[in-house]
């Protein structure tokens, strides 16, 4: 059992359902490797509901730290924010609706002391609706540095949730910023740009919640273009190159104009599956 100190980071807004974070807190409790900190930015004010929740498992786990923002600034600047709040160079991502399987951070810990050169180290995960009993689809991704490092160019070569970083690597890259749709995306590719190398385990180590309008709110002209602007800003960083950035864009395309229960089958059967 590795005895590395390391930091678990989330954010929460106020949206959130206080029983998936309850879950989600859970399973970053009971893990056979118990995190030193677990970083949980709160992404602007919250309800009542979510602070009677945090107040009780901060008096339960003196390892919470809360990190309070006086508004909501969105994902990537919460996490930007929260980066900093981590006390140890190792820090596992966590959302707060998704449930890490027990033995995740032993796991992921044995692979940073396996590959002290590593600088990234993520899984496949699981998709599931409703129940964690209901599984709906898997994501499989890369295992390999040159493999993930192929596969970032057009499509994310982790699955966000899943990954456990060196926060030295994240700041050398620029931290988090405020990428709307694609915040991990810009970390993967300034990560890479910068002589970061990366992993996957052949693993399912984090059980992924989805709405049954995931799919939906995956299409239409709305989403289109928020997804091509932040492309752009992929692009823009000169990890990839244009016939990339062309290439997702008519894919993303053509996956927004399809009907809803299509475009469900085309992710669960086709888009997450390693190609």
């Amino acid at each position: 059992m590795s005895s590395t100190p390391f930091s678990v980071l989330m954010s929460v807004y106020r949206k959130e359902s206080p029983e998936f974070l309850r879950q989600a807190l859970d399973s970053v409790f009971d893990q056979t490797a118990v995190p030193a900190e677990v970083v949980l930015v709160e992404d602007g004010p919250l309800t009542d509901e979510l602070y009677a929740l945090l107040d009780d498992y901060g008096n339960s786990h003196p390892e919470l730290k809360r990190v309070p923002l006086s508004e909501n600034r969105g994902l990537g600047l919460a996490l930007q924010e929260g980066i900093n709040h981590c006390s140890n160079e190792l820090v596992a991502r966590m959302d707060t609706d998704d449930i890490s399987v027990p033995t995740r951070f032993e796991r992921q810990l044995a692979e940073f002391e396996k590959n002290p050169g590593i600088d990234i180290c993520g899984s496949h995960i699981k998709e599931f609706e409703e129940t964690p009993d209901h599984i709906v689809a898997e994501r499989r991704v890369p295992l390999t540095n040159d493999g993930c490092k192929r596969y970032q160019r057009r499509r994310d070569a982790f699955n966000h949730v899943s990954v456990m970083f060196r926060k030295s690597a994240v700041l050398k890259a620029g931290n988090y910023q405020h990428c709307p749709l694609m915040e991990d995306t810009l970390l993967w590719a300034n990560m890479f740009k910068t002589g970061a190398t990366a992993m996957n385990i052949d693993d399912y180590l984090v059980l992924v919640r989805i709405g049954k309008d995931m799919y939906e709110r995956r299409g239409g002209m709305a989403y289109f273009k928020k997804y091509r602007k932040a492309r752009r800003v992929i692009y823009q960083t000169g990890f990839i190159s244009w016939w990339d950035y062309a290439y997702t864009i008519v894919i993303q395309f053509v996956v927004a104009i399809i009907p809803n229960s299509l475009r469900g089958f085309v992710f669960k059967k086709i888009l997450h599956k390693q190609s």
